[in-house]
């Protein structure tokens, strides 16, 4: 049966979450409104319609809005742990500009539905204190103590999604996403995430060679693929679930075990030399699932061996291709 083509909005599409997530709505038959300040950068946008729009500017946000009857608001100012635990009042600032204004300007025009993309990082820091860590329960949030101002934000934007419905009824869903990762995703430059960053690294390698990481390696996180992402905000927008949900996977994982899969995808012998210098995040992450499969009757389910031969194989390709900075 074929989508009545209701008109969605996605921000932050030219990142890249929200890139995958217009070409899902697509091939669902949606009518979509792409907006960001940069367009995506690996291939072409799908959108409908695509606009550069600083979203900080209240008269941008609600251009953006207009006539749109669901929202999927992913766009901020972000990056991997090397980003976010060096910039912090930019962070901060961009994005409560960005999601005050996009829930405003959705309010104003009426929008009947608003998806905050929040994330892993509003946990609490006393949850995650080891790397055998218990997975993380969507009620553990409280007593708060996110690890970084970007988990502040997003902890702090949750709370005023919640207001908006209780006050004015807008009808919202909230993703907490668990390192999200897989092709047509920043891989070099200081913002990419863990897994791009160490599938640059090993595709550079010789077939012997090591490799520098971040921290001792022992550090544990769940990784949640693409295409099983776009599915879950799919979902969730979908449901009438209006309470925050995990997407994410419940495999933990040490960032030296994903080394081991990633050089067995690349066929080459991998050592390591360890920093413990550099920002390393939590010490261990990983999501519970509970309450997604109660409630959506799905969790995410692709094995980390096909996500990131997919993920290894595009990264491999574009420094093969000669796109890596120099």
């Amino acid at each position: 049966m074929k989508n009545h083509k209701r008109k969605v909005l996605v921000t932050g599409a030219g990142g890249f979450i929200g890139h995958h997530l217009v070409k899902f709505l697509k091939e669902k038959n949606y009518w979509v409104r792409g907006v960001d300040i940069k367009k995506p950068e690996f291939e072409s946008t799908l959108a409908d319609e695509f606009l550069m729009l600083d979203l900080r500017d209240r008269k941008n946000t609600d251009t953006a809005t207009k006539n749109i009857d669901h929202v999927y608001n992913l766009a901020a100012n972000m990056g991997g742990i090397g980003f976010i635990e060096t910039v912090h009042a930019e962070i901060m600032h961009d994005n409560v500009l960005i999601n005050t204004n996009m829930l405003e300007s959705s309010r104003i025009n009426k929008v009947s539905r608003f998806f905050f993309s929040s994330s892993a990082c509003i946990y609490p820091r006393y949850m995650q204190r080891k790397s055998r860590v218990t997975a993380l329960k969507e009620d553990t949030a409280y007593p708060a103590d996110p690890d970084n101002e970007y988990g502040w934000e997003k902890l702090f934007t949750e709370r005023l999604c919640m207001n908006y419905k209780k006050d004015y009824g807008l009808d919202v869903r909230i993703a907490r996403f668990h390192n999200i990762y897989g092709p047509l995703g920043t891989w070099q430059g200081g913002r990419e995430k863990s897994p791009a960053a160490l599938c640059r690294k090993i595709a550079l390698a010789k077939k012997e060679d090591t490799i520098e990481v971040w921290g001792d390696g022992k550090q544990t996180r769940s990784y949640c693929y693409i295409a099983d992402c776009v599915e879950g905000i799919y979902r969730l927008m979908n449901s009438s679930v209006d309470t925050p949900l995990n997407i994410g996977s419940d495999r933990l994982i040490s960032i030296n075990q994903l080394i081991a899969i990633i050089a067995q995808i690349a066929g080459k012998k991998i050592s390591k030399k360890h920093d413990l210098s550099k920002p390393q995040g939590v010490r261990g992450r990983n999501s519970d699932n509970t309450l997604i499969k109660r409630l959506l009757h799905w969790s995410p389910s692709t094995p980390l061996e096909v996500g990131f031969s997919h993920t290894y194989r595009w990264i491999n390709k574009q420094i093969q291709e000669g796109k890596q900075h120099v």
